[in-house]
């Protein structure tokens, strides 16, 4: 790669630092062409990324973010998953690799934290931003019906009771 390419990978990788809610690292050594595909098509499809990355170039991307932790994790055949929820790197990592021996998680970036295997996968375990959302607007609407329940309940027992009274005075 000439002086060039160098740079743009390095600013194309400071850019995936900055903007991505989790980059998960992980070894893809004696995975096919094939098998990498499926992987990135899986990412694709929920809105991530997946790169092959130079170490050293990782390295200086990285900018001292999690500090001697962080470079770490770029030794190896490395290969990055990222996206902007930090829970679709992870979730899709995981459970591709759990299909596949060949891919090894190593750990994530997300910030200037750095996690281990078991961060990764707690992290796959949460839901998505997408679900999260959801849950809270259920939440808020369920609880808007509640209130607007007991605000109508006093005025339908007043009318319960006028009208009562009304049919007492007819007869």
């Amino acid at each position: 790669m000439d002086r060039a390419g160098k740079q743009a990978a390095l600013a194309d990788l400071e850019t995936v630092f900055e903007n991505s809610g989790a980059v998960v690292v992980t070894h893809y050594t004696g995975l096919s062409v094939a098998e990498l595909t499926k992987l990135r098509t899986k990412l694709i499809e929920q809105g991530g990324r997946l790169k092959v990355v130079k170490n050293r170039i990782a390295k200086i991307a990285l900018k001292g973010k999690g500090g001697d932790a962080a470079t770490d994790l770029f030794k190896g055949q490395v290969a990055i998953a990222y996206a902007e929820d930090p829970t679709v790197p992870a979730k899709a990592t995981t459970e591709f690799a759990k299909d596949n021996d060949k891919l090894k998680l190593i750990g994530a970036v997300m910030g200037s934290d750095v996690m281990d295997v078991s961060g990764v996968e707690a992290l796959a375990k949460l839901p998505s931003r997408e679900e999260l959302i959801a849950t809270v607007v259920v939440r808020l609407t369920g609880q808007a019906s509640q209130i607007a329940q007991r605000l109508n309940a006093p005025g339908q027992q007043l009318a319960g009771a006028i009208e009562v009274i009304g049919e007492q005075a007819a007869a």
